[in-house]
């Protein structure tokens, strides 16, 4: 088995890696790299580790033609190069070549290929956008209604698109919770995008080591020839039950490594309500049951780096105001920092992160007068999951798909506000024709629509972000949309460059 991999300079990429080497059927696994200083002396590293089993290469991965050199006489091409956060915030142009193009190219690569490789892409838990407490669990076929003015959630919903639509004869992509790693409180305490999470909305994690168990399972299987029904499909990636937290119980557990509580160091209105990603997945145990992967519990995970990483524990020597002066005031005045969004009278992202002024006016001054769920009493009960409301996909979604009608598609586009014009389906990848409520036709599979969440491509992909009006006319966004925005906002987001810019947008 010869296996390309991109993005393996990253935390899950270096984990992936590693556990897919240990598989004595792996002969080579192929890797791109940017030309870089860093790049070339961990090229180096992972070659003499390896020897023959590793070949490097350099190239860009928005280059059709590296991404061919790469993948040439392989089986399987595991995409993971992306730009994220902040990076992609500082950088949407730099996000929109690698997450986007880097994914046309090395999809038009593979397309291109005699034989055709399959393609694992990993795409990510924000094309689902900003979740709350009303509706804390979600599972693919779930509306993609992405963050605004988050270049990397933007193209990583276009990204997942041009696979869907590619004629690709296998591929699946995985949809990426957040994600534990060893560094991840030293990367945490570098940016202001720390204060970039909201306090009482769900969040699941996984480690970069669990996924890189998950691969060298799926590639065991595979060899055994036992994953006919897994490829052609889209799955979310997450810990399970030991994996879900709040984003006040993740900040918690990141201040335990230093010796105290959140309410020592911060203020709850330096933090977000919304506008944010993240989610429990309902269906997190699809993947479970294929490659029995999940072994990280959160706060396992965290307890670990403590012990990895015992200088954090100075922290329960040292006042916390000193703490607080020497670690994060300066990430209070980073140009990101939600509280230098307030200061300077940012109104597009002070509209899309808080609600406007009336929303920011109404965040809590003190801890006492933030509610937050993981600290009532039923919180267990309902990280666990009972009593949880999933939403409607506008159709039986508990059939196979391979048991889904042109009824089902017709019933799925009506709850979207459109119709599916086509007469018949006989099976869901084939191109049907749709129309949405705002008048626009457009071809896409079932598969693409009803189980991956996606619809039109010409309204409803950012940028421009303009889900206030595409909520009035669609039932399927507006079930999730409205827990966390007012039926009265009428606004369209737009990013130029990295400049936030909102307008009021015209009634119909």
């Amino acid at each position: 088995m010869k296996i390309a991999m991109t993005g393996v300079s990253g935390e899950m990429g270096r984990e992936v890696l590693a556990f897919t080497l240990t598989l004595p059927f792996v002969s080579k696994v192929k890797v791109l790299f940017t030309k870089k200083k860093r790049n070339v002396s961990f090229a180096r590293r992972l070659k003499r580790r390896y020897r023959d089993r590793l070949e490097a290469a350099f190239g860009n991965v928005s280059g059709k033609e590296d991404c061919a050199r790469l993948i040439e006489g392989c089986d399987y091409v595991v995409h993971m190069a992306g730009v994220i956060p902040p990076l992609s915030d500082e950088r949407p142009d730099l996000s929109e070549e690698v997450n986007l193009r880097g994914t046309m190219a090395m999809t038009d690569a593979v397309c291109e290929a005699t034989p055709q490789p399959a393609l694992i892409h990993i795409s990510s838990v924000a094309v689902y956008g900003n979740r709350t407490m009303r509706h804390p669990f979600g599972r693919v076929g779930d509306p993609l209604l992405v963050s605004a003015f988050e270049a990397y959630d933007r193209d990583k919903l276009k990204a997942e698109r041009y696979i869907l639509d590619a004629p690709l004869e296998r591929f699946v992509i995985l949809r990426q919770t957040a994600m534990l790693h060893p560094r991840i409180l030293q990367k945490n305490m570098s940016d202001s995008l720390m204060f970039r999470i909201v306090l009482d909305a769900p969040l699941e994690w996984v480690s970069a080591r669990d996924t890189g168990r998950l691969f060298a399972h799926l590639f065991e299987r595979e060899e055994r020839g036992e994953l006919g029904s897994f490829w052609n499909n889209v799955y979310n990636v997450g810990g399970g039950e030991r994996g879900r937290a709040s984003g006040y119980e993740t900040l918690a557990d990141g201040m335990s490594l230093i010796g105290r509580k959140p309410e020592a160091y911060f203020r709850p209105d330096w933090f977000l309500t919304r506008n944010f990603h993240g989610m429990w997945f309902a269906d997190g145990d699809e993947l479970e049951r294929f490659f029995s992967f999940q072994r990280d519990g959160v706060r396992d995970y965290w307890r670990e780096i403590g012990k990895k990483h015992p200088i954090y524990s100075l922290g329960r020597v040292v006042p916390a105001k000193l703490v607080y002066f020497c670690l994060f005031r300066r990430l209070l005045k980073q140009e990101g920092s939600p509280k230098r969004w307030i200061e300077r009278g940012d109104k597009a992202r002070l509209q899309a992160y808080f609600g406007g002024k009336e929303g920011v006016d109404s965040l809590p001054a003190s801890w006492e007068e933030t509610d937050l769920a993981a600290k009532r009493s039923d919180y267990a009960a309902r990280k666990r999951g009972e009593g949880a409301a999933l939403l409607s996909h506008g159709f039986d979604d508990s059939k196979p798909m391979s048991k889904w009608t042109i009824d089902d598609a017709r019933s799925a586009a009506r709850f979207r506000g459109g119709e599916c014009l086509s007469a018949n389906m006989s099976d869901v990848r084939d191109l049907l024709s749709w129309l949405c409520a705002e008048g626009h036709t457009f071809s896409a599979s079932a598969l693409t629509v009803m189980r991956a969440g996606h619809w039109c491509p010409i309204c409803g992909y950012p940028d421009p972000w303009r889900y206030d009006a595409l909520a009035k006319r669609n039932p399927f966004y507006a079930q999730v949309w409205y827990d966390s925005h007012g039926k009265e906002e009428n606004y369209r987001y737009e990013l130029h460059g990295e400049h936030a810019v909102m307008k009021e947008e015209k009634e119909r």
